[in-house]
Formats: C-alpha cells, structure tokens, sequence
C-alpha cells in the first residue's frame, strides 16, 4: 500500500486578535501557498497512481491546497489539525487498504505519522509546508516494512 502525505500549503497566520481567539479552521492560503500548492498538484497528477484515494482536513487551508489538484476528494474531521496519528491511519485504512492514499494534513499529525511508520526513535519527523512525503508498505524477505520512496517540495518544483 502507498500513504503519500501532503502538508497543506503556506497559510495566513492565526489572527488571535478577534474576540473568539481566532478560527484555526478557517485560516486560507497565502498567495504563496496558492502557488505552492499549484506546483506541488501539477507534480502529484503525473505521479499519482490510478485509484488513488484523496482524503482531506476539513480545514479552509487543507481543501484549498487539494482543490489545486482537480480530483475528487473527501472531508475527514479525523485529519483536523487536533486528530492523531492513529485516526489518520484508520481513515486509509493503514496498512491494509488495496489502494493508494494521499493525505492533505497538518503537523505535528503528518510527521508522528513519518517517524511512526520509519520507526524514528524521538516520534517526530518535520515535515515542510507543502511538501508531500510518499511511503510504501512491502513484503521483504517474509516480512513487512515500510520505505520511504520520496520527499518532494514545492520550492524545488
């Protein structure tokens, strides 16, 4: 199974001015992370396997980096800025799914995910604003591990 992992692009700063301390939800891309996620979408629809299956946050900033890639996708309040590593796995349904997966997240989620799957000691992994990590689930001499195929990121698109 492959998990690609797509950090949402380059969003406004949370305004905690506004009397409700700010909307983390609602915070939109900046005009770089328009472009970001452009760049980074036009790379993932040459790569992306055949029936891949698109799930987004239901963040503002999140649906507009995957809006940039033009196919259908779906809303998982479990991919919210404040889901864990394990629900992110449970929605693709890690490591058994038939199809590939991409997720349009946030950190820290995106990154325990990384070191979790890599089996990174400290639990963290940083993962740039985005950037897409793709990881594949194998069998290796009668047993299963997880590689990492590629790190790709918009600034070197």
């Amino acid at each position: 199974m492959d998990l690609i992992l797509w950090r949402h692009a380059e969003a406004e700063d949370l305004d905690e001015t506004d009397e409700g301390g700010g909307d983390d939800l609602s915070r939109r891309l900046t005009p770089k992370g328009e472009k970001q996620a452009a760049r980074m979408a036009a790379w993932l629809d040459r790569q992306l396997p055949e029936g891949t299956r698109i799930w987004s946050s239901p963040a503002v900033r999140t649906e507009q980096t995957v809006l940039a890639l033009g196919r259908r996708y779906r809303v998982r309040h479990e991919l919210a800025p404040d889901g864990t590593p394990q629900w992110l796995l449970d929605v693709v349904q890690w490591p058994d799914a038939r199809h590939p997966a991409l997720v349009v997240g946030h950190q820290p989620t995106l990154g325990r995910v990384v070191a979790g799957l890599l089996g990174i000691e400290s639990g963290e992994c940083s993962i740039r604003k985005g950037a897409v990590w793709w990881l594949r689930r194998r069998e290796r001499h009668q047993g299963w591990q997880t590689v990492l195929l590629c790190v790709q990121s918009p600034e070197l698109l």
